[in-house]
């Protein structure tokens, strides 16, 4: 199924009104699962509600603690989660997912459109940057990042290689936040036009550059750093402050640093 096919089904199951039984919800669960986007957990769930994203369904097993947790940390969303919150047993919850998350809560949600997504990386002039991952690795990372992008408001994260950024853990890991910014997979040769500012420890330090809002700000692994390709795209290399003899800084860490940089710059 894909993702137009999976928000027809959305739209038509919306038309028929939620599934009010348990039994229902599982027929739904299982007919939406293979196309949409799982959101585990309550503060998931919340922030895709609250960045605009279609969620055919939300279950949990104790609807009134679901609502009360709401009402006390998110009241915006409180009626939205009423109106689409089917409550099942959490032993059949269990069947439905990986593990079930502490809130008692979990979604499915259809996944942006990627022309939409694409459209929003390439418009120009841009507000704010947009974050190039280099071949990330670990799922966890990723998920952070675009967790920080969204905070701070960025156009949207990149990555480049074989990671998913859509990958469940990394949805798990942004807490709901892909439906803050665009977030899409693409090769070095298919990034958005924009000046390249990829960060390298033989870079001049980045306190001495003002960031652009259209800066595409790219960061390599720990490890390897960014590739060869991306290092031939660069504008220019920056580095972020380090001590001496400390070897890197978390991925995560990098771009929140970086991102703050250019917020600051961007306020002058």
């Amino acid at each position: 199924m894909t993702s137009d096919e999976a928000g027809q089904t959305a739209t038509t199951s919306d038309a028929a009104g939620q599934a009010a039984t348990a039994d229902g919800a599982v027929r739904r669960w299982g007919e939406l699962s293979t196309a949409c986007v799982l959101l585990d957990g309550f503060h998931a769930v919340k922030h895709a509600l609250r960045f605009g994203a279609r969620i055919p369904l939300v279950v949990t097993s104790d609807k009134a603690a679901a609502l009360d947790l709401a009402a006390q940390l998110a009241p915006d969303v409180r009626e939205g989660l009423a109106a689409l919150a089917v409550e099942i047993p959490r032993e059949i919850l269990r069947e439905l997912l990986p593990r079930v998350h502490p809130t008692g809560v979990a979604a499915l949600a259809v996944r942006p459109e990627r022309a939409a997504n694409l459209a929003a990386l390439a418009r120009t002039p841009r507000p704010a940057p947009v974050v190039v991952l280099d071949n990330p690795r670990n799922l966890g990372n990723a998920g952070a990042v675009i967790r920080l992008a969204a905070g701070f408001g960025a156009t949207g994260v990149i990555t480049t290689g074989t990671l998913d950024p859509w990958h469940p853990n990394v949805v798990r890991g942004a807490a709901g936040l892909h439906f803050a910014t665009a977030v899409e997979g693409l090769t070095v040769d298919e990034l958005p036009d924009g000046p390249v500012y990829a960060l390298d420890p033989e870079g001049e330090d980045i306190r001495t550059r003002r960031l652009p809002d259209d800066a595409l700000l790219a960061f390599g692994s720990e490890r390897s750093g960014i590739s060869d390709e991306l290092r031939a795209r660069a504008d220019e290399l920056v580095s972020l402050p380090m001590r001496p003899q400390v070897s890197s800084y978390n991925l995560a860490t990098s771009v929140g640093m970086t991102l703050f940089h250019w917020s600051a710059g961007a306020r002058l």
